[in-house]
């Protein structure tokens, strides 16, 4: 801490939960000490929720400032912790939104710039000692004078029947409720990363707004293996990616079925990357759900992606083969049905083309038909130009086929 060079912050999740401890060096003790009974550790905040950051400190008030999803799991509020006794101070006003904040150096000032479902872009200088905003700057409605859909949030129980798992649903610009729409299920699904939170639009993309504007409906969800919702919620998926993912997705299928205004036998899946996978994943997984996919960048075996990354939530083939094999691909190139275009950036260095071209040739002794598209030079995401021509290929994928 700036003000006591014998005590520390440590975050942990220790109990289960992201969260900061207070460490007390005893007097004896130093940093570099190895003698650990000489540290006390205490917790400082605690609950059913995630320390998201530490922004850093107000030496003056002897406080820390956070950011955490206390108020929500699908929000980010930016609070002041008291270190002698835990006690939070929200700086938000009315605690809504998704707040990415930067501390002054004092610690006296929060620059927060922040977003809700119905706010574009605002930013307020809050002052951390007694709560006082100051509105900076609002931004314009992006979509003012558009003729917009319905974007909407809700949540629906994962497969493990217990857990709340938070989705977006963009509806057809002019819905009519009284008819059946075409539906497409944008995915990622991956550890680290969220698709759904209280920004604006609940984190809408264009694409998605694009797509309702030719008649169809958006839904994602944002499964048990994604970020922020504790440890026991994104290590479910331990050793066996993509299979719990797959089947809190079909959950959010179950729901989109029970609309009367879902076109049950128009569904369509895609995504990018873990998202291109878990697009695979789920159209050979469910071959009579999905009638079209689009699957970009996708990994189909986690033997040949970086270790870093794959160990850590694969463990090594050596010690994982069973999971290795149950979420390899390879296995299910045999039970693709519907309309699968694949899509690829041939320079990717992270999800490297081999993983597509080992896909195609199981295709091609399963005697299954997937379609490939090649963006020659390009990385991982596509970039500039080719970036427009790959959204114009995707969404006439589902033109031609999910129509």
């Amino acid at each position: 801490l700036p003000w006591d060079n014998t005590k520390f912050l440590m975050q942990s999740q220790k109990d289960g939960y992201n969260h900061l401890y207070l460490c007390t060096l005893g007097k004896h003790g130093s940093r570099m000490a190895h003698n650990t009974e000489s540290l006390e550790i205490k917790q400082l905040t605690s609950g059913k929720w995630v320390v998201l950051e530490v922004l850093g400190f107000n030496a003056k008030r002897k406080s820390v400032v956070i950011a955490s999803n206390e108020l929500s799991p699908i929000q980010r509020n930016i609070f002041v912790v008291d270190t002698r006794n835990g006690k939070r101070t929200l700086m938000d006003e009315g605690g809504k939104g998704w707040h990415t904040a930067t501390l002054s150096a004092s610690g006296q000032y929060v620059f927060d710039r922040y977003t809700t479902p119905t706010v574009p872009r605002n930013i307020a200088i809050v002052n951390t000692e007694n709560c006082k905003r100051l509105s900076y700057f609002k931004a314009e409605d992006p979509w003012k004078g558009y003729n917009v859909p319905e974007y909407s949030c809700g949540t629906v129980k994962a497969a493990d029947g217990q857990t709340d798992l938070y989705w977006r649903m963009v509806k057809p610009t002019n819905f009519d409720p009284n008819k059946k729409y075409p539906t497409i299920i944008y995915v990622y699904g991956g550890p680290h990363a969220h698709n759904v939170d209280a920004s604006y639009h609940y984190g809408s993309r264009g694409w998605e707004t694009y797509m309702a504007s030719k008649g169809y409906l958006l839904f994602i969800l944002d499964n048990r293996g994604s970020e922020n919702r504790g440890k026991e919620f994104e290590q479910a998926t331990f050793r066996q990616l993509g299979q719990e993912e797959m089947k809190d997705q079909m959950k959010g299928v179950e729901y989109l079925k029970s609309l009367p205004y879902v076109d049950a036998d128009r569904i369509g899946v895609h995504g990018w990357s873990f998202g291109g996978f878990m697009t695979i994943s789920l159209m050979t997984n469910y071959p009579d759900v999905f009638k079209v996919g689009v699957a970009g960048g996708p990994v189909i075996d986690w033997h040949w992606y970086e270790v870093m990354y794959g160990e850590r939530y694969m463990d090594t083939p050596q010690t994982n083969p069973e999971g290795y094999k149950k979420t390899s691909l390879l296995y299910k190139a045999k039970d693709l049905k519907g309309r699968l275009q694949i899509i690829t950036g041939y320079n990717d260095a992270t999800v490297v083309p081999q993983h597509c071209l080992t896909f195609l040739k199981a295709c091609i002794a399963a005697g299954t038909q997937p379609d490939f598209f090649v963006y020659p030079g390009e990385p991982h995401n596509m970039r500039g130009h080719q970036s427009t021509h790959l959204h114009e290929r995707i969404s006439q994928y589902f033109f031609d086929f999910l129509k």
